[in-house]
Formats: structure tokens, sequence, C-alpha cells
């Protein structure tokens, strides 16, 4: 094994660790998470207050 062989495998180890990346960035089952924190900037304090207490009981 060469150094050429170490760096197709670090390649082809980026490339699914990125495609991994983007399937679960794209997933529907974190789209509420995405919207909410996408609007974290424009929530009142009583809506922060709530949005912490349910991830504190989400785990």
């Amino acid at each position: 094994m060469d150094i050429n062989d170490l760096r197709g495998l670090s390649t082809a180890f980026l490339l699914f660790a990125f495609i991994g990346l983007c399937f679960w960035a794209y997933n529907s089952k974190r789209k509420k998470a995405f919207d909410e924190a996408a609007n974290l900037p424009f929530a009142d304090e009583e809506l922060n207050q709530r949005t912490m207490q349910e991830e504190s009981r989400n785990g």
C-alpha cells in the first residue's frame, strides 16, 4: 500500500461522509427542528423559554 492508495481511500471516505451528511441534513424528520432553529433570532423570550423546556424534556 502506497500513498496513492491512502489518498484514494481518504477521498472515498470523505465522499461517503459528505453524502451521509446531506441525507442527514435534508431528512424530513429534522425539518421541524431546523425550522425552529432558523426562527430563533426572531423569537421573543417566552417562545425561547418554551423551546428550551421542550428540548430538555426530549433530551
